[in-house]
């Protein structure tokens, strides 16, 4: 009931489109109904009267019945059209809040879950369920209203061959309910294949030109088929469920002209039921099974949907691990003070990757942090921004904790260059604008002169409206890294954490982006993680974290003089790495 209360929700702003769909298919379900009743009453009234009425009255019946199937057209016209624009805006709603709860759930959310599935909830479960909030309340109006209606008006022809026909048709209702239970399962376990099929492909995808570098397409057709096959697997189990289910229904349906006819010529018979009535029972025999069927119909779209839709919510119900806590307040006029203080962390269940931090960097100073793959240098910084929190200890900014404040106020103060630098499909200007999406073009210009890349870009085809591609597949690492340098000066925040920003880059390459690093970290507060140990040698203070935690710091002079594990990274790197 949980679950169908938060569906009728998206009725709410359509109540209107709702409620005018209800009564049109309200009046479709009474002409069909109607039309045996009026034949009844026209061959057993007017054209019993002889040719004379029948003449007369010709005309009125015609402009009447056609009055009723005009009226019956522009009903189903509204149903048709304005339905499914309801069932699509309902779906659009649906899809935006979905969208908006995956951008407020947090890293961890995405670290355990496959970008694949959350497309296919996004995409092939909305549309079931858009199906479904149109089709669901119209058909089983439309269905239940002729079957109840037919049934009504039978019993005023012949009350105990309708009870036996109501009889036929509830066993093929029980038989609906019973095979209906064995499909939901069915059906639940095709949105976790398809969902598979999904992940799989975009992984695949996603990651082409890996595979092509390595000559890896078997492999990957071979991950394909396995989930390809699961799905298939499971596609055949609903359809034999489907099978079971239509060919048990088709033969009840059947079921329902033998009763008539057999039935009828017993009452006939015995003199309880005219010969004319017979026909009409079978119109209405017609009239019921339609909706019977429209109702089979149903059941199928209703697993779907109501699969797609529990899909849904159980995304919306997963709260983020990160938000901001009551009271939280606005970190303003921020000098860039930061403190680690008796920090530890562990992901989920696992020993501590950090333990036992204690750091204190004052404002517009820099610092270094180096040490082996693994150590928790780029965790540490992650929990500055908050996009993991402290299993135990605190990280304050300008002495608040920064669990004290709203995220988009301490993400607004923090800017990041990342070594794996993410473009977006779109322009030069939109991506460097991403950093500041209101920013006026001279902005956009100035960050990227900053960013020792306006003379590029200028000498570009299209200048800052050239398409980078996918994933900026145009641009060079180098190029990428220093757009997103620029994101960084248009941000222009307090705190920069670069986390390996040249690493992956030529030395020609480097050389340009160390000055354009340089130029952004002036009167900054900035934390460097680096593999490269030229990078950081005019560092204020050098970290060295191990796997116990912090084993060396100080800076560069310092620590070669103290020759331990820096001097030993810096002596491998720049002293003959082959001895």
């Amino acid at each position: 009931m949980s679950i169908f209360k938060r569906f009728i929700q998206y009725y709410k702003p359509y109540r209107s489109i709702f409620y005018f769909d209800m009564f049109c298919a309200l009046i479709v379900s009474a002409i069909d109904v109607a039309f045996p009743q009026i034949l009844n009453w026209l061959t057993k009234g007017y054209y019993a009267q002889g040719t004379q009425v029948i003449l007369r009255s010709l005309p009125i019946i015609a402009v009447s019945l056609l009055v009723m199937e005009l009226v019956r057209l522009g009903c189903q016209y509204y149903i048709t059209s304005w339905g499914h624009i309801m069932g699509a805006r309902m779906e659009s709603d649906m899809r935006q809040d979905l969208f908006d709860h995956f951008q407020r759930l947090s890293f961890s959310y995405y670290d355990k879950n496959n970008t694949g599935e959350m497309m296919s909830k996004l995409v092939s479960d909305l549309f079931d369920i858009s199906e479904l909030a149109h089709h669901g309340p119209e058909n089983i109006v439309i269905s239940l209203l002729k079957i109840i209606g037919s049934f009504i008006l039978m019993m005023l022809i012949n009350v105990p061959m309708t009870l036996i026909l109501m009889v036929v048709t509830l066993v093929l209702i029980i038989f609906s309910i019973h095979q209906n239970k064995k499909m939901r399962a069915i059906f639940m376990d095709n949105r976790k294949k398809i969902a598979g099929v999904n992940a799989k492909v975009q992984d695949s995808l996603a990651g082409i030109r890996v595979v092509k570098s390595f000559a890896n397409e078997p492999l990957e057709r071979k991950k394909f088929s396995e989930s390809n096959l699961k799905f298939l697997d499971s596609k055949t189990s609903s359809y034999r469920a489907m099978g079971i289910y239509r060919s048990g229904t088709s033969f009840l349906e059947g079921l329902l002209f033998i009763t008539v006819l057999i039935t009828g010529g017993l009452f006939i018979a015995n003199g309880s039921l005219r010969l004319g009535d017979l026909a009409v029972y079978a119109l209405y025999i017609n009239i019921i099974i339609n909706p019977v069927d429209v109702l089979i119909e149903f059941t199928e779209q209703f697993q779907k949907g109501y699969s797609g839709f529990r899909r849904f919510v159980e995304v919306l119900d997963t709260q983020p691990d990160i938000q901001d806590n009551p009271g939280a307040t606005e970190l303003k006029d921020v000098k860039g003070r930061i403190e680690y203080r008796d920090v530890s962390f562990r992901y989920d269940e696992s020993s501590d990757v950090l333990s036992g931090i204690n750091i204190q960097i004052d404002a517009g100073k820099t610092v270094a942090l180096v040490g082996p793959s693994g150590g928790g240098k780029t965790t540490l910084c992650s929990l500055l921004p908050r996009f993991y929190d402290v299993t135990s200890g605190s990280v304050l900014i300008d002495g608040q904790d920064v669990r004290s404040v709203t995220l988009k106020s301490l993400r607004d103060s923090i800017g990041i260059v990342q070594q794996d630098v993410y473009m977006f499909a779109g322009s030069v200007k939109e991506n460097i604008a991403y950093g500041k999406p209101n920013a006026t073009d001279e902005e956009i210009i100035e960050a990227a002169k900053r960013a020792n890349i306006h003379d590029f870009i200028m000498g570009l085809e299209d200048g800052y409206d050239t398409y980078v591609g996918e994933r900026g597949t145009r641009l060079s690492g180098g190029q990428k890294q220093r757009l997103s340098i620029a994101r960084v000066f248009l941000k222009n925040p307090k705190i920069l954490i670069l986390d390996e920003a040249t690493s992956a880059l030529d030395n020609e390459s480097e050389r340009h982006i160390q000055r354009s690093l340089e130029e952004l970290s002036k009167n900054r507060t900035t934390i460097v993680i680096a593999h490269r140990l030229s990078t950081i040698r005019n560092a204020d203070e050098i970290i060295v974290i191990g796997d116990e935690g912090i084993v060396e710091r100080g800076n560069h002079q310092t620590l070669l003089q103290q020759n331990g594990l820096y001097a030993k990274y810096y002596n491998m790197q720049f002293e003959g790495l082959e001895d």
